[in-house]
């Protein structure tokens, strides 16, 4: 085995121990060398594969800082409400509905609705996991096919509020991933600590008649989630 895959088993062990805590910065390429008797392409090595890995992300400046490695799954191919995604986390969850408003759809959202006209909720949520706000998430329903929305059941459950009250059946959704620099209003809500991006889940949510009823911006801090997906191989 080589050296540098050594160091790196060595240092990812003092990780996932504790020893080496998370969001603490490993000490410098000078201090490594010194502590494995290692050049420094050697140690760059090992560091690359802890950064590649998504043990380690690099701060200009600073260091190599420490990710959490406890991340939360979260499910890309289910279509999961955060209460329900809550009850399977260790940890303490907390939602405040920033805003809560009806508006008139406008040119965007009517397209992103499949809408010709009417009303939509525009509803931001804030989710804090163990006292930080780590998802930020931005949701316009159609309020004609989902009436009755109120800023105490957005606090909640919407789906919950869908399926038991209004005894519709969320069915099926449409999602896509990105990655995009945090702008100042998510800066502004959310605990970004060191990091600039946000990992953006889109979602376009169906009833079992699939009609389109939601559209869902989730803007997620990376350091504190894994999105899982189950594939199955089909050759072409």
């Amino acid at each position: 085995m080589s050296k540098y895959t050594l160091i790196y088993r060595d240092l990812l062990d003092m990780m996932r121990s504790g020893e080496i805590a998370a969001y603490s910065y490993l000490p410098s390429e000078n201090e490594l060398m010194k502590i494995y008797g290692a050049s420094r392409d050697t140690i760059r090595k090992a560091l690359n594969l802890l950064l590649q890995d998504g043990y380690i992300q690099k701060q200009k400046g600073k260091g190599s800082l420490v990710l959490e490695q406890n991340k939360i799954a979260f499910p890309v191919s289910g279509l999961t409400s955060f209460k329900e995604l809550a009850g399977t986390m260790h940890a303490s969850v907390q939602t405040d509905v920033h805003c809560f408003e009806k508006i008139v759809a406008d040119t965007h959202l009517k397209q992103e609705l499949y809408m010709d006209q009417g009303e939509v909720y525009h509803i931001e949520r804030i989710r804090e996991i163990d006292g930080e706000k780590v998802i930020l998430d931005t949701d316009y329903i159609n309020a004609k096919i989902i009436p009755g929305l109120t800023e105490e059941i957005a606090g909640d459950s919407i789906y919950e509020y869908i399926e038991k009250v209004l005894k519709l059946k969320v069915s099926f959704a449409r999602k896509e991933i990105t990655v995009h620099p945090a702008s100042s209003h998510e800066r502004q809500l959310l605990d970004m600590a060191d990091h600039d991006l946000l990992v953006c889940v889109k979602t376009y949510a169906y009833l079992d008649d699939a009609t389109l009823f939601q559209y869902t911006e989730s803007k997620h801090r990376p350091d504190k989630f894994r999105f899982v997906e189950f594939a199955r191989r089909s050759p072409v």
